[in-house]
């Protein structure tokens, strides 16, 4: 893992950048998409790309990390909802070619079929994340088997959901994570520097040959001012 130490904006850009750059080598690539703040201004520099002419979506394919079970994507509390309305309306993809876990559509896939369906398609090429509080990443809250592939968990009050599991993440050929603000500060730590078990499940991306994390400098605010140039494996 590789961590870099950038302003917001900077972030942004580099990982939109990065996106662009790997669509344009291969028209059919293959990108796990997260939801949440994040990404957003991420999903903002990729449609404004297209808007550009600068990048076509057409020939894309993308696996959401999760949805919940049992949403209509019309509903404004999916992840489907939070997709189309954030990148997949503004730009040129094919929506048949892009996929959650579960929903209420008649394109549902259990969690064995998501997993099936990642690895029919060649495997994600790159796959954006954010960074829980509790060293969460996905839904793959603290206590989370590292060989876990996609399953259900329970969120918000019960609602279940279906989210890639820590081993579907780490099967990604390239990783990239985001975290900014205070309030990650003690997770970004966690992370780089923390044991590395279940009890803080993004500890699992230190094995990951591929991975960075970009943070701010609020966000890494706890490490030791030389991480961001080190290479950290184990």
């Amino acid at each position: 893992m590789k961590v870099k130490v950038l302003e917001k904006a900077d972030i942004d850009r580099a990982v939109a950048d990065e996106f662009v750059a790997l669509i344009k080598r291969k028209p059919t690539a293959v990108l796990g998409l997260a939801t949440g703040k994040s990404p957003l201004g991420v999903y903002k520099l990729l449609a404004d790309a297209y808007k550009k002419k600068e990048v076509s979506f057409k020939k894309v394919t993308t696996f959401n990390l999760g949805e919940y079970v049992g949403l209509d994507e019309e509903d404004s509390h999916s992840y489907r909802h939070y997709m189309n309305e954030n990148l997949f309306d503004k730009i040129d993809i094919d929506k048949a070619n892009t996929f959650v876990p579960c929903g209420k559509d008649n394109d549902c896939h259990s969690a064995q079929e998501y997993d099936m369906k990642i690895a029919r398609h060649g495997g994600i090429d790159i796959l954006i994340l954010g960074l829980g509080t509790d060293c969460t990443i996905a839904s793959n809250e603290p206590g989370t088997d590292f060989e876990s592939m996609t399953h259900e968990v329970v969120k918000d009050e019960s609602r279940k959901a279906l989210t890639m599991g820590l081993n579907s993440i780490m099967n990604a050929k390239k990783i990239i994570l985001i975290a900014t603000g205070k309030d990650k500060a003690q997770a970004v730590k966690d992370m780089v520097t923390a044991s590395k078990d279940p009890a803080h499940p993004a500890t699992v991306l230190r094995s990951h040959i591929n991975c960075v994390a970009y943070v701010d400098k609020d966000a890494a605010s706890l490490l030791e001012s030389e991480v961001n140039i080190t290479i950290i494996a184990d």
